[in-house]
């Protein structure tokens, strides 16, 4: 068995497809997001504009958030010191997690090292849980979500995707008796659309079904304290359980769940991913504690980056490029190429100091190949002209359609 060839051939597969990811070398400037600078140049760093962080709203960025980590790190040093049950759990994790109930209207929350973690270990204990569980998954949900379902080793139904009718069908051919878990997102975050929550939980209450909501693009960004889209349309105590991050809108590292107590209580108690994994640094948690309170009494940072979202997206289409359809903060851009999609990000960081990282197969379907631009409130309108000029530019070098002349 040749095993290094195997790998090389993986590899190669890869390339020859144009999916191979390139990881950037950068640094962001400490208070000036979304500068940055890159390594990638042979004469030194270089300055680039940060286009796809999902530091949403800049809040790794500030001030409250550094100091509270800083006075963390001197207060009580830099590690947990184990799991949560064996030396790993501060007050800092109590806190967090009592706001983090607090911000979706729950009894209770649960923190994890990641989002990827708190799907997977959720979705993959809850039902195991629950004798004969079916699940009943949206087409495009994530794929710590999907490993969650699958993990889980219970039946799945997917459904298509926002499909409201298809998901009704699959509920109504179960046996009503049987457990029934809806798993859903309620932003998906490369086509920015948003799921219809309170059809999804009549439909809960019809087949008697509990529901999961993954609402990691959508916290802190939307509704009147943050609390995500189940907050804005007023269907967070609806939902059974909703996950989210703390690694985009709030600015730092991990993943957490909010439900009853009970609930939480038994993924707390079952959950191999969170009883086995270290926890959290305090360090951590409390830049994400600072940054969650600054975000449940400030609306500044939500309102700067849909008024940015929304002129980018006005400055592409007065542009002719190919804005996709997004009722949301995330401005995707068709390019249908993975190859094309690689190379004009290529350009962009090269020769324009742009960064956007291709988003290809298997994160999106083929043939919907895009760039995903995630502005924010930092980035201004000059930035915005620049990147619309140079994409113009580079899709006529390309030979790549406008919908109007330039």
């Amino acid at each position: 068995m040749d095993y290094d060839k195997i790998f090389s051939q993986a590899i190669d597969r890869l390339h020859a497809e144009g999916r191979y990811r390139v990881f950037i070398d950068i640094l962001r400037n400490k208070g000036s997001f979304p500068n940055a600078r890159c390594f990638a140049h042979h004469n030194g760093p270089q300055p680039v504009t940060v286009w796809c962080s999902n530091d949403y709203l800049a809040m790794g960025q500030h001030p409250d958030v550094i100091a509270a980590m800083e006075e963390a790190l001197h207060d009580v040093g830099a590690g947990s010191g184990g799991t949560r049950n064996i030396g790993g759990n501060t007050h800092y994790h109590i806190q967090l997690e009592r706001e983090l109930a607090d911000w979706h209207s729950k009894s209770g929350a649960l923190l994890f090292t990641s989002g990827y973690v708190s799907n997977e270990a959720t979705l993959s204990t809850l039902t195991k849980i629950l004798p004969g569980c079916i699940i009943f998954s949206d087409e495009l949900n994530h794929a710590s979500m999907i490993a969650g379902i699958k993990n889980s080793g219970c039946e799945k139904r997917v459904f298509r995707h926002n499909d409201l009718e298809h998901l009704e069908e699959l509920l109504a051919a179960e046996d009503p008796e049987v457990p029934k878990l809806i798993a859903f997102e309620s932003i998906y975050s490369m086509d920015g659309d948003v799921a219809p929550l309170h059809a999804i939980c009549d439909l809960a209450d019809k087949y008697n079904a509990l529901t999961y909501c993954d609402e990691v693009h959508a916290v802190g960004m939307y509704g009147k304290r943050g609390g995500g889209i189940s907050e804005r349309d007023k269907a967070a105590e609806r939902i059974t359980v909703i996950e989210g991050t703390l690694a985009k809108a709030v600015g730092v590292m991990g993943g957490y769940i909010t439900a009853d107590q009970k609930i939480v209580d038994v993924i707390r108690s079952y959950a191999p991913g969170f009883i086995f994994t270290t926890s959290l640094s305090p360090v951590l948690v409390a830049g994400a504690l600072a940054s969650i309170r600054h975000l449940k009494q400030s609306s500044a940072e939500r309102d700067g980056q849909q008024a940015s979202a929304q002129r980018l997206k006005d400055l592409f289409l007065e542009s002719g490029l190919p804005l996709m359809d997004s009722s949301t903060h995330i401005v995707p851009l068709l390019v249908g190429d993975p190859i094309k999609a690689k190379k004009i990000s290529d350009i962009l960081l090269a020769e324009y100091g742009v960064y956007v990282q291709p988003i290809n197969y298997p994160t999106v379907p083929r043939g919907t190949e895009r760039l995903r631009f995630t502005p924010g409130p930092a980035h201004t309108e000059a930035m915005m002209k620049d990147l619309a000029h140079a994409l113009v530019e580079i899709w006529g070098r390309m030979d790549l359609e406008l919908a109007i002349a330039a």
